[in-house]
């Protein structure tokens, strides 16, 4: 591999790898929605729904578009590049359901072999 695409694929990974990132464009590929609804759904902070949807909108993966109805609202979608990460994010959601055990089942795992 060479050292550009090291670097690109590098880039990439530290794009995805922020806390959030990835259960926001997995909820922003079922189409448009308010800033509410992202943060009801996945039940992130004001503040670091802020601040990762400025990321997002920085590395042009998500846009912010003010629909001018009244009430004026303001809405959040993925672009091409957004829409592009989306059978990647699936496929890590896929990978981490057979892979990827939750606490809970660890401490159940622990808890049967104190017992055995």
């Amino acid at each position: 591999m060479s050292s550009t695409l090291c670097s690109k694929v590098e880039k990439g990974l530290q794009i995805l790898n922020r806390r959030w990132t990835c259960l926001i464009i997995y909820q922003l590929h079922f189409g448009p929605q308010r800033f509410s609804e992202i943060q009801t759904v996945i039940g992130i902070s004001k503040r670091l729904l802020s601040e990762r949807l400025k990321d997002l909108e920085e590395e042009k993966i998500v846009k912010r578009e003010i629909i001018m109805k009244s009430p004026i609202k303001i809405v959040y979608s993925l672009t091409d590049k957004g829409l592009a990460l989306t059978p990647v994010v699936k496929e890590i959601e896929r990978w981490s359901q057979t892979w990827v055990e939750d606490e809970d089942d660890e401490d159940m795992e622990d808890l049967n072999t104190l017992q055995a």
